[in-house]
């Protein structure tokens, strides 16, 4: 099942009157918002005000929605139905929610549940630029919680374009191991042979095993052509069991 599947089943009726937001006075919104974003809270509080939010249909509310996915808890079912529950109200405040789950994503630990959101949300159009955008709030450096970049570039496997291609090659070279990997395998997903010279580059530079081992897989796959100038850079770096045949990389 991959990251966008769980909850793609429940998309919005198209046609249908909308439900008017609920108006809730301030007061009350702090109070529920606090609540939602609280694991010592009583479940049924909690809860209560996961519901009350997700009626609202505001960007407001969908703000407060999001601190649901700040924590886990036990029971796991619990869990999983409360975020379901959240993300519905979430959802329920449509384009409203986007600019909220934009600012969430900049600063969250896991962005897992935003970016399920964000399928539903988003015109399939608009939604390959909005996880660029995402993205490209991130560099290549050093970052104390990497997963946000790892699960965007994992996400952007699926997305398959020039752009995609352009912003993924930079974290070939990545401080992360895991940035790496997933970036590797995402710039193979492009299916473009100008990745080339990028990945040839992140293989001369490349310490781990495993991420040489899966550029010189993915090169030899492809049969992509090495460029006269990176062939020796090639040669001198292809880890073992692989071999420069010519202009191609040789497996065996």
């Amino acid at each position: 099942m991959g990251l966008f599947d769980f909850l793609s089943k429940k998309k919005p009726e198209e046609g249908g009157a909308a439900t008017p937001p609920k108006k809730v006075p301030p007061k009350d919104l702090a109070r529920l918002a606090r609540l939602a974003g609280d694991k010592m809270a009583q479940n049924y509080d909690r809860q209560e005000a996961i519901e009350e939010l997700g009626r609202m249909g505001t960007g407001v509310a969908a703000e407060a929605l999001l601190r649901r996915f700040s924590f886990t808890m036990e029971p796991s079912i619990t869990d999983q139905e409360e975020k379901e529950a959240a993300a519905e109200g979430i959802v329920n405040a449509g384009a409203e929610a986007i600019e909220p789950i934009r600012k969430y994503c900049a600063r969250a630990e896991s962005v897992t549940w935003p970016l399920k959101i964000l399928r539903r949300i988003v015109p399939a159009d608009q939604l390959t630029d909005e996880l660029l955008a995402l993205l490209d709030e991130f560099d290549t450096e050093y970052l104390r919680n990497p997963e946000p970049k790892i699960q965007l570039i994992s996400v952007l496997e699926e997305h398959v374009s020039d752009d995609v291609r352009t912003a993924v090659e930079p974290f070939l070279t990545d401080v992360n191991e895991t940035v790496r990997f997933h970036a590797v395998v995402t710039v193979f997903a492009m299916g473009d042979p100008r990745s080339v010279p990028a990945l040839v580059d992140a293989l001369r530079q490349e310490e781990s095993l495993r991420i040489r081992i899966r550029i010189a897989t993915g090169l030899a796959a492809k049969g992509w052509s090495i460029p006269a100038d990176s062939t020796e850079a090639c040669r001198g770096t292809l880890p073992p069991g692989f071999s420069l045949d010519g202009d191609r990389v040789r497996a065996g």
